[in-house]
């Protein structure tokens, strides 16, 4: 029964909080593992994170003091601590790029019965003198049938608050709760907090343009023919015929692809193979390296064959085959390519099987 009495109501809830701690419990796990479900079948979206957490009591009583308990007050009204607590449960989503967010929330919220969205980006950039960490918040209604739940059994809540954030966003939250005064607080220090949480945002905005430009670089990269009978030493003029000549990680996964249409490679990985190239020849540029691999492909992929029949054990994956078409192009230079057992194999292989004079294109 509701009372204007605090203390009371304080043991009331207390005492709610504990005697259902566990139903609590197994409410976040099984609306961390829905949502996680929801999520994995969405293309497109780079998740870091879903977690979740039963807000502790002394979290939620300092809450409702704060936000709730001073109107009621004022009100002469009598109230219950625990329906003003709509985040007992709350669930957080971390993903990479702030134009995530609201592809997330489109995911989710038709699974759910929405009662409330905030959105804390929108709040924050619609003034010049505030600072805070950005988001978006939900408030869900749930079914427990629907999270696997039996519904027979008595459960305590039947709402949560689910947050969306970024990674930066979600590092600016946990570093903005340390700052402990941001108010009433001399206008310099005031101004240098505004200038980390501006930094924040910035680096938010960097990150996803950086996407983009990335992206967009990879498709606008000439295609592996678009060079075919290019002479590599043909001089090189304006820069935008520089930037189609370079090798880079770009361009030297159009070339790649094409030649490896069925394997995956992993950016990190091309990166480090691309700089490898590089530290070998560092002037070799997208037609000489496109040149190399298409004269020597062939005779290397009946090596890879003729290795992985003595060594089933074994195989060739693409960058193994690029490091031997480059070997095999400038045994000299691109002598790093390859450990010296890969270039005695190699060398003997070549001696035996396929003379000097029958090396040729693929």
């Amino acid at each position: 029964m509701p009372s204007r009495d605090f203390e009371l109501e304080q043991q009331v809830f207390r005492a709610f909080h504990q005697a259902h701690a566990a139903e609590l419990s197994t409410l976040c796990q099984a609306l961390q593992k829905r949502i996680a479900g929801l999520l994995s079948g969405q293309s497109g979206l780079q998740v870091s994170k879903v977690e979740g957490r039963v807000k502790q009591v002394d979290e939620c009583l300092r809450k409702f003091s704060a936000k709730y308990r001073p109107a009621l007050e004022d009100q002469n009204q009598p109230y219950s601590i625990q329906p003003h607590i709509t985040d007992l449960l709350g669930l957080r989503v971390v993903c990479l790029y702030e134009d995530e967010i609201w592809k997330i929330a489109e995911a989710i919220r038709p699974n759910f019965g929405v009662i409330e969205i905030t959105d804390k980006i929108a709040k924050v950039e619609g003034t010049d003198d505030s600072f805070g960490y950005k988001g978006l918040h939900l408030d869900l209604a749930f079914s427990p049938v629907e999270l696997g739940l039996s519904p027979d059994m008595h459960w305590p809540v039947a709402q949560f608050e689910l947050q969306v954030r970024t990674i930066i966003q979600d590092s600016w939250s946990v570093l903005d709760h340390q700052i402990k005064y941001k108010k009433s607080i001399p206008n310099a220090l005031k101004r240098r907090i505004n200038v980390l949480s501006a930094l924040f945002e910035l680096a938010d905005r960097e990150f996803r343009q950086i996407r983009d430009e990335t992206e967009a670089a990879l498709q606008s990269a000439p295609d592996e023919t678009a060079l075919e009978g290019l002479v590599p030493e043909a001089p090189v003029a304006s820069p935008e015929a520089q930037a189609k000549a370079e090798l880079n990680a770009f361009t030297f996964l159009k070339i790649a692809n094409h030649f490896f249409k069925d394997f995956a490679f992993e950016p990190s990985k091309v990166d480090g193979f691309v700089e490898h190239i590089k530290s070998w020849a560092p002037e070799i540029t997208r037609p000489e390296f496109n040149v190399i691999v298409r004269e020597k492909i062939g005779t290397v992929k009946r090596y890879k064959q003729f290795f992985e029949e003595r060594h089933p054990q074994l195989s060739f994956n693409p960058y193994t085959v690029i490091r031997h078409c480059l070997y095999l192009g400038d045994k000299v230079v691109f002598a790093p390519a390859l450990r010296r057992s890969a270039q005695e194999a190699f060398e003997a292989w070549l001696a035996e099987y396929l003379p000097p004079d029958k090396v040729q294109e693929g």
